[in-house]
């Protein structure tokens, strides 16, 4: 049986759900993770991936290695953004933690 992304994703929330370090918010019409009410991460339903938020030059580095895409939305990039896909999911932890440490970091 295929796991579903969408689930995974939440999955991977959970604890951070828990712990209270994220809540869940809504960003571009679906449910997102937030800290203090800024964008963390969501599944990108349309793109079929997991979208974080991290500072420019981790976005670059995720880039440079080739498993990442920049999130554009309607052609616009997002430079603070970065989507990895489905066929990357086993990095999900990775970024996902990455993300959360960065939103709480800048949340203080």
């Amino acid at each position: 049986m295929k796991r579903d992304r969408h689930g995974a994703f939440w999955d991977l929330a959970a604890p951070y759900l828990a712990s209270g370090a994220c809540d869940e918010g809504t960003i571009m019409g679906g449910p997102c993770l937030r800290t203090k009410g800024e964008f963390v991460a969501m599944f990108w339903q349309r793109g079929g991936g997991l979208v974080v938020k991290l500072d420019e030059q981790r976005v670059r580095a995720h880039l440079s290695d080739g498993v990442a895409m920049p999130f554009a939305p309607a052609g616009r990039v997002f430079r603070e953004w970065l989507v990895v896909p489905e066929t990357a999911v086993d990095l999900w932890p990775e970024v996902l933690d990455e993300a959360v440490a960065l939103a709480l970091a800048r949340a203080k």
